[in-house]
């Protein structure tokens, strides 16, 4: 299987969950869960889970749980998906 290692700034408490766009060297997504208790880790893991189709489990934060940036593997994506995915975002 596949993994694809991606940097994200994350910003909750957002009026709905997206992705914004590149952000440094990641992209920046926002999400409507708070940041206690790792309400908005789990809701940015599942938001990314419903965008590319896949189970939660397959999402691992390798880096910042408690920081606004964070490093996410995601197993089982292929080559094509993740351009589609790049394609989305820019």
């Amino acid at each position: 299987m596949e993994e694809i290692i991606i940097k994200v700034y994350l910003q909750p408490k957002s009026s709905k969950n997206e992705i914004v766009g590149s952000y440094r060297d990641g992209i920046k997504v926002k999400v409507t869960a708070l940041p206690t208790e790792g309400k908005a880790n789990e809701a940015l893991i599942r938001f990314f889970a419903s965008e590319f189709g896949i189970s939660s489990s397959s999402i691992k934060m390798v880096r910042g749980h408690h920081s606004r940036e964070k490093t996410l593997k995601i197993i089982g994506l292929n080559l094509q998906e993740l351009l589609d995915f790049k394609k989305k975002i820019l």
